[in-house]
């Protein structure tokens, strides 16, 4: 139905001939816009992230500019608002506190104002997720355009990845092989230009998301930030938002079953970040789509690893957007992607990638001669994790994909920062470190300490991994043998909040089990023994948190915000 047959949403405000339309225009006015934008042409919001302490979209002001040149070119009108914005490497204690606050921010900005169609504007980690989450509880016609990677890094003659890299160099300062001042000088190295991690971590994961949903045009994930396409881009999105208002093209329509079968399939081909199940659960949640853990394992599991990315791999987000990038990798996986699920620029996402041509196979390899022949996510089960936990195999040891051996346990992050070094400490290679107190609830926010620093007295001993078990996440750019997201938490009284060292852990990922050889007699006493750990917020927006946030196998949303409100319009303010 075109916006000629039907009324604009944002008429309720600006097209009026009474008091309160006077109001709502004669304010506008005072930024100099002239009568005829109130035409009823659509107004597009232009959601924007922006912020100097979120260095990933510190640019965004410019990008802005570019698709409100493309909003007016196709006969709308822009309209520019902040949110609250989540920086991955300056907020404390994690940005996965505030994803939730951002979608509640997202949401009622939107619903709230004379809005017709948005563009938002994401880059960093949680930025992302949260916008989409949010915008999907309003369902309007919505598209993003991400901020785009950061350029290779460049130290010593050869790249260097954000995050991946950092951890490998800390490591190997904690093991005597790298000096603190070679360490330093790497830091002016990695970060070089405008952009989010230029990694597979989880912004680029995130952006590689919104592409294989149908969320924004083809090729929009991996363009680099410093690239002038990334500005086209972004215009061309602002022409095409003014359309799918006219098409009334929601998201609801955009977001279906298939699409999120599709993004998990895709997911596992380039080796994404684990982080993409918590959010892509908590957006299939605000749409009504059913999806849970399991999928992710029955879809992705035993999918091909075709993009040879760190820290799954050698290359990074440059390359793979010269090597032709996410549409690519949609067209290599033929019938495992279902190629007529429709897209923001009105194509099907078959469509979109038939004329893709890959420019070099060492970074995205064929189908016939992947990295490894399986890469996507498992899902483990056992009397450790009656609800799930996961694991990244592409990232992990392969010797240590079946492995038993005895817990050391840490009960908080400090004490695992206090003692990972202490030379006293009783551990060996065989022995399984566990990590509680950091889940969704327990820390409260779940941060990214899943990838526990390896004892040094191993690292100086050249031993480079072991079994690492928590209710955390981890870092997308991070690798290792390292089990995530264990549900129920520590903190809610989930079997994690159990164990004991020297208790005895076994993983088997063929099997898909984590197992705890505990008896049931004792686990139930020390069950019955068993405290809850005293809260730690009692106001404001943690306290709000700790009391509604879900689990982490049904994505570390608030409970209250499971669906959408629609985008009725509120009653007139004055």
């Amino acid at each position: 139905m075109s916006t000629s047959e039907r009324r604009l949403r944002s008429s309720a405000w600006f097209g009026m001939a009474d008091r309160d339309g006077f109001i709502h225009r004669s304010w506008m006015k005072n930024q100099g816009l002239p009568h005829h934008v109130f035409d009823g042409r659509p107004a597009i919001g232009i959601c924007n992230s922006w912020s100097e302490l979120t260095p990933c979209n510190a640019h965004f002001r410019r990008l802005a500019e570019a698709v409100k040149r493309g909003v007016w070119e196709g006969g709308g009108f822009p309209l520019e608002f902040p949110t609250i914005s989540l920086g991955e490497t300056l907020m404390r204690p994690t940005t996965m506190l505030f994803r939730n606050l951002m979608s509640m921010d997202v949401e009622e900005c939107i619903r709230a104002n004379p809005i017709d169609g948005v563009v938002l504007l994401a880059g960093c980690d949680k930025t992302t997720p949260a916008q989409i989450m949010g915008a999907a509880s309003v369902d309007l016609p919505t598209i993003m355009v991400s901020g785009g990677p950061m350029l290779n890094g460049k130290f010593q003659g050869r790249d260097i990845g954000s995050g991946t890299d950092v951890w490998r160099f800390s490591e190997e300062v904690r093991g005597g092989k790298m000096s603190l001042a070679t360490f330093l000088e790497a830091e002016s190295c990695m970060s070089r230009s405008n952009g989010h991690c230029m990694t597979m971590g989880t912004a680029s994961t995130m952006a590689s998301m919104v592409e294989s949903l149908g969320l924004t045009l083809p090729t929009g994930a991996a363009i680099p930030a410093a690239d002038s396409r990334r500005y086209v881009l972004a215009h061309m999105a602002g022409r095409r938002i003014v359309e799918m208002v006219h098409e009334d093209l929601r998201l609801s329509r955009v977001l279906t079953r298939p699409a999120f079968e599709n993004a998990i399939r895709v997911n596992a081909a380039i080796g994404g970040s684990t982080n993409f199940v918590v959010h892509l659960l908590a957006i299939a949640g605000r749409v009504g789509v059913p999806l849970g853990l399991d999928d992710f394992d029955r879809l992705g599991h035993d999918m091909p690893l075709l993009v040879n990315l760190m820290p799954s791999g050698e290359f990074l987000m440059e390359d793979f957007y010269y090597a032709g990038g996410i549409p690519v990798v949609v067209k290599a996986l033929g019938d495992l992607i279902h190629r007529d699920t429709p897209t923001a620029n009105g194509r099907t996402i078959g469509a979109n990638v038939a004329d893709a041509v890959c420019y070099n196979d060492e970074v995205i390899r064929p189908l016939d001669r992947p990295l490894k022949e399986r890469s996507g996510i498992a899902v483990l089960r056992g009397n450790l994790c009656p609800n799930g936990a996961i694991i990244k195999p592409s990232a992990a040891t392969p010797a240590l994909m079946r492995h038993r051996g005895p817990a050391v346990v840490f009960e908080t992050s400090e004490e695992m920062r206090e003692r990972i070094d202490d030379p006293t400490l009783e551990v060996s290679e065989n022995s399984v470190l566990v990590l509680k107190g950091t889940g969704p609830r327990g820390y409260p926010g779940m941060p990214e300490l899943g990838n526990m620093p390896m004892p040094k007295r191993l690292i100086e001993r050249g031993i480079t991994d072991m079994v690492r078990i928590s209710d955390a996440r981890m870092s997308g750019t991070a690798y290792g043998t390292v089990v995530l997201h264990t549900a129920p938490e520590s903190a809610v009284g989930g079997p994690l909040a159990l164990v004991r060292t020297g208790d005895s852990v076994e993983l088997d990922v063929e099997r898909r089990r984590l197992h705890l050889h505990v008896s049931d007699t004792d686990l139930a006493a020390r069950r019955a023994a068993w405290s809850p750990p005293a809260p730690t917020h009692e106001r404001g927006y943690a306290n709000l948190y700790v009391q509604h946030v879900l689990q982490a196998d049904r994505g570390c949303d608030f409970d209250f915000l499971v669906g959408g409100s629609g985008a009725p319009v509120p009653r007139e303010s004055h």
